[in-house]
Parts: structure tokens; sequence; C-alpha cells
């Protein structure tokens, strides 16, 4: 091996450079410390094989009078420029990625074009002893030629280059461009990437991101703002829709508490007055969900209220019509009973009211009553490992009690009141021959109980813990 490297150091060389190229191929990207590695130490023994030969890639190629191992070793010296800048920019690469990630590649390829550059210009000026001066006078002119025909996509290149430095935003950001939302993908040096909520590919050129208004929904981080407009009648007491509307705020666990939800009155006219729940959930994939719930409970607390939500036509519902009457219109378990048996139900109800605080029906207790919420926000609590945790909230027209009423058993969850509710109490007495007499209604109520049971269950039961995997590598790891 030794003599091979004395006798044929030049082609040694060139072996070396194929090495290199075949090597960087090979190693797989999880290698990426290997491949840096590999590559300084053949850059390493290239430039001993080509000064331990007499090349200096400072002066021209010597045997100029053997014309074909002088081109070799001019083509080996321009080489070792190139080699030098490719090793340069990869080291280069590895501690901006370190330091910046993703979002320095931008910049990453920009410092490895001009470090290029420079090796060019220096093999020439070295290596080929060409006038230097002449060859950046000429450039500097075919640069404004390609300027100007570049000019947008040179544009965008700096554009990209301020938007890395600047970071508005950030790769798996949400943000919106000039009214273009999505999460970003990729930023290169031409554009932004972003996937769009409808699932397509928005392309946004960075000269138009960087003059554009941006607003970017992940900063701060695990905070994204939500938001649901309601219009009622302008003649609704303001008092009363805010009262209602915080009951249903309330009524939403995924809202975070800090920072604290708020109700506002945002405009009023003579054709009706909008007011807005606003607040922050913790996660983008939560938004659609939680806005979803919010009109939902905003319409049924404001139902409860006696607010109806404005439209070009008026809900055909007598106004004549008692609380537990409405009640049981809009109660989903109890809604296919007839008009006169509605009217006999109404008279068996009964009002009853909590304070904040109180504890409307225990984990463990059987009831001999089901109660319906008329209005207020109901807290379910569990036990997990004997802490209480809750576990949902409750609004108007849902029923607490089924299991009494059916089986003779408890829930084993408290439910207490969160704000002050008003709950209509029908005794299991009047109740339990109806259920016997309507199996549509009871198919209904032990539906919802099997649903509560599951959901209890699914909710305290513990995890398994996986056990580690157990092999030569995880023993390797430990002993190292």
């Amino acid at each position: 091996m030794l003599s091979l490297l004395t006798d044929h150091p030049l082609f040694c060389a060139l072996i070396l450079i194929l090495v290199d190229l075949g090597l960087w191929r090979l190693i797989s990207a999880h290698g990426s410390a290997w491949k840096l590695l590999v590559r300084v130490l053949i850059f390493a023994l290239f430039s001993i094989l080509l000064f331990n030969e007499g090349l200096n890639p400072m002066e021209p190629a010597p045997w100029a009078d053997n014309v074909p191992l002088h081109l070799a070793a001019t083509g080996l010296q321009i080489g070792w420029w190139l080699f030098g800048a490719r090793t340069l920019t990869v080291l280069i690469g590895a501690v901006m990625m370190q330091r910046v990630g993703h979002t320095g590649r931008l910049l990453q390829d920009l410092l490895g074009a001009v470090i290029f550059l420079i090796a060019i210009i220096a093999a020439l000026a070295y290596v080929l002893d060409l006038p230097v001066k002449g060859v950046l006078a000429t450039s500097g002119a075919l640069a404004i030629i390609v300027g100007l025909a570049l000019q947008s996509t040179l544009s965008d290149v700096f554009s990209g280059i301020v938007l890395n430095t600047t970071k508005p935003y950030q790769l798996d950001d949400w943000i919106s461009i000039d009214g273009t939302e999505g999460r970003v993908t990729d930023i290169d040096w031409r554009a932004t990437r972003l996937q769009t909520s409808q699932g397509s590919m928005a392309v946004i050129p960075n000269s138009l991101a960087a003059k554009a208004k941006i607003i970017n929904f992940s900063r701060p981080s695990n905070m994204f703002g939500v938001a649901v407009s309601v219009q009622v009648s302008p003649h609704a007491r303001p008092s009363s829709v805010i009262e209602a509307l915080e009951r249903a705020m309330q009524g939403c666990r995924q809202l975070l508490e800090s920072p604290a939800p708020s109700v506002a009155l945002k405009s009023s006219n003579s054709a009706g007055a909008e007011y807005e729940i606003s607040g922050f959930v913790a996660s983008m994939s939560e938004k659609r969900v939680v806005r979803n719930q919010l009109f939902d409970l905003a319409f049924r607390h404001l139902q409860a209220s006696g607010v109806n939500l404005l439209s070009s036509d008026e809900p055909g519902v007598a106004s004549n019509l008692s609380r537990p009457r409405a009640l049981l219109d809009s109660s989903p378990i109890f809604s296919t009973l007839r008009q006169e048996e509605k009217e006999t139900f109404s008279q068996n109800m009964t009002l009853q009211t909590f304070r904040a605080g109180e504890t409307i029906l225990a984990g463990g207790e059987v009831s001999d009553h089901l109660f319906i919420i008329e209005s207020g926000v109901v807290s379910v609590t569990l036990k997990r490992h004997g802490t209480p945790f809750e576990s949902g909230r409750m609004g108007p027209g849902e029923v607490i009690g089924e299991a009494g009423i059916l089986s003779d058993t408890s829930l084993p969850a408290d439910f207490s009141a969160k704000t002050f509710c008003a709950l209509y109490r029908i005794e299991k007495s009047y109740l339990k021959p109806c259920l016997d007499a309507r199996h549509d209604i009871n198919d209904a109520m032990q539906a919802l109980l099997d649903f509560r049971l599951h959901k209890a269950q699914s909710l305290t039961e513990e995890t398994p813990v996986l056990a580690p995997k157990k092999g030569f590598l995880q023993w390797l790891r430990n002993r190292v």
C-alpha cells in the first residue's frame, strides 16, 4: 500500500476524490457525522499527497515539458480548491444546522455559493496564472447583465435572506401572509410554502412575503386565539346577553384560563346587536372544535335566558309557553313526547337552584329524581388514583340522575354547580311509569347512561406502562 502511494501519488489522489464521492452517496443521511468526518479525513489525505509530490495549489503546476503530467497536476490542483470549498461548505452547514436549524439552509446555500466563487477565482489566479482583475471585470459586467435579467428572482433571494434573518415565522408555524393562511412546510431561496387547512399547497414568493402583512398564529407558542360572534335583537337587555354568553364561555373546558376569555359588545344598531366571545386554546387543531362548541353553548344559554339569535324569520315558538314546557321542547330526550304529554310533564317539574360550588349530585349517590338543567354550567368531577379532576361540563337541556331512575345505581362522578344554576326536578315516582310506557324515551336515556359509564371508565382506568425494550443497543447505551 505504501509503495502504491509513493509510486503513483497523482493516481492515488484521483482515487481519493472518487472514493469521497462514492462514500458521500453510500452513507445514509442518519450518518451525517460520519459523512463529515470521512470527508475531512479524505481531504487531509488528499492535501498530504499533493504537497508531498511537490504540487502547491498556490502556484502553477510543474512539469511544463511533460504535457500529460502537467495537465493532470493542473486538474488536481484545481480539484484541491473545489474539494476544499466543498469541505468548508459542509463544515459551515453542519454548524449552522445545529445553531439555527432548517431555517438557515438559505444562508448556507448562499454562503456556499460565495465560497465556491472565491475558490474558482483563486484557482484561476494561482493555478492557471490568469489575470484576476480582467476576470473580475468581465464577471462584473456579466453579473450586471444577469442581475437585470433576474431582477425578480434576486428580489426573492434577498427577501428570503431578510426573512431567515428576522424570522417572523419558522417551519411548522401557522401563519397568514396577505390573507393566505396555512402551516409553513418549507422556506427556500425563492418562496415560502404553506399547507392550507383545505390540504392544498400555497407557494408565496419571498419578495411578496417580505412586503405583506404577516400574522403568526403560533407565537406565543401553545396559545391560539379563537372568537365567536353572535347577533341578537337590539331590544334584548345587554346584561342578560352578557351573563348568558359568560356561562357559555365557562361551559367550554378547552378555553385557556390565562389569558382569560372575555365577552364584549362589538356593535349595536337598530338592526341588531353583535356580541363576541374571545379566548385562547392550546393547539391549532382545537380551534374549529371550540368554535363549534362555543356557538352551540351560546345558542343554548341565550335560549335559556329567553334571548334568541337574530334572524330574518323569528322562531315560531308560542310566547305563552312556560319555562318547563319550553325546556322539554329543547331537550333531545323528551322532544318526542306529544304536546299534551309535555303539558302534563311540565306541571310535574319543580324548580331548584344551586349556588356556585354547591353539590347537585354526589358521586356514588343513588338519585330518586331526574334533573334537567334550565340554566347555568354544571361541572362533572371524577377521581383517578384518589385525585379528583374535572372530566366535563354540562349546560342547558342536559339531564342528571338517569342512573338512579333506570337501574337504581349511581355514577362515580360528582355533579356540582360551576355557576349559579337553575334545574328542574322530576321525581322518579312520576317518571318511571312514563319510561315503561314510552320505550323510545327509555332507550334514549339508557344510551346516555351507557355512554357516560363508558366515558367514566375510559377516563379513570390506569394507562398501561410499556416495558422498555431490552437488547444489545439498549445495553450498549446504558454502558456508555
